[in-house]
């Protein structure tokens, strides 16, 4: 059985082009190679109903995962965990470990630029700590707010800041750990070879007869036109159980693709 992911991106920034959404592609490219089948990637504005909105849908797909990114700082449009409250009909209150995580953080950063230490739990920084009822904080290695795990009805929900260095240092230290634990003994092998001398329309049946004859493996051809000339990367995936042998039904599905190929005057190259 595979473990599902969803992946809910929020910030208006994201929606009106004018931030690049790193963080999906980031933490994508993790859960898959962790051996996590990615199932949905979703980007919401900062507002507190459609947040709520997307978190019930995603809770209704029953994922055992759901990472969201972004709306966890001090300004009044960081509204993630007021949309979570929503959608998780909890209060929001102001969580004591958190608090604490949010003052050392802050300490830690006029220390080390010998600014004054007496800090200061201004508004601002007491709503990085306020936390839907029962949330678990989780320490943020780099920045203040802290991210937040939720646990509710088998899917367990992260929300982690939008910063790409803070979320992903609080994924490898908290999430990695668990989804590898969830996965168990399922893996992701991957391999790519380049096609010339073939178009994607002639390659197309091919796909179809090479992933008939090979249960598991996913075939998708990837045009990347050189100098006016047809040349496509082959991509080949598959998640399974390491006891399948996954790797090995790579290779055959690849040598098969090679004599197919070739045998309709395409030309294969290894992908380096």
């Amino acid at each position: 059985m595979t473990v599902g992911i969803e992946v809910v991106c929020i910030g208006n920034e994201l929606l009106i082009g004018k931030i690049v959404n790193t963080n999906a592609y980031w933490l994508a490219r993790q859960a898959t190679l962790l051996g996590a089948d990615v199932r949905r990637i979703t980007v919401i504005p900062d507002a507190v109903e459609e947040i709520a909105s997307c978190i019930r849908e995603a809770m209704a797909r029953k994922p055992q995962f759901i990472v969201t990114t972004g709306g966890l700082g001090p300004t009044f449009d960081d509204k993630t965990l007021q949309g979570l409250a929503v959608a998780f009909n909890r209060k929001l209150e102001v969580n004591q470990k958190a608090l604490a995580m949010v003052k050392q953080r802050c300490f830690e950063y006029v220390k080390s630029r010998q600014m004054p230490t007496e800090i200061q739990l201004t508004p601002p920084r007491v709503k990085m700590a306020t936390l839907p009822q029962d949330a678990e904080p989780i320490n943020n290695p780099i920045g203040t707010a802290p991210g937040v795990r939720i646990d509710m009805a088998g899917t367990v929900l992260f929300a982690l800041p939008g910063v790409p260095s803070e979320m992903e240092a609080i994924f490898n230290e908290a999430i990695e750990p668990l989804l590898k634990k969830a996965v168990g003994d399922y893996v992701f092998c991957e391999r790519s070879i380049f096609v010339d001398n073939m178009v994607e329309s002639r390659l197309a049946p091919l796909i179809d007869q090479v992933m008939h004859d090979n249960p598991g493996v996913y075939a998708k051809s990837h045009p990347m036109h050189s100098e006016g000339k047809p040349h496509i990367e082959l991509h080949l995936t598959i998640r399974a159980n390491s006891e399948q042998e996954p790797a090995n039904k790579l290779k055959k599905a690849l040598e098969e693709f090679t004599r197919l190929i070739e045998e309709h005057d395409g030309k294969v190259y290894p992908a380096f």
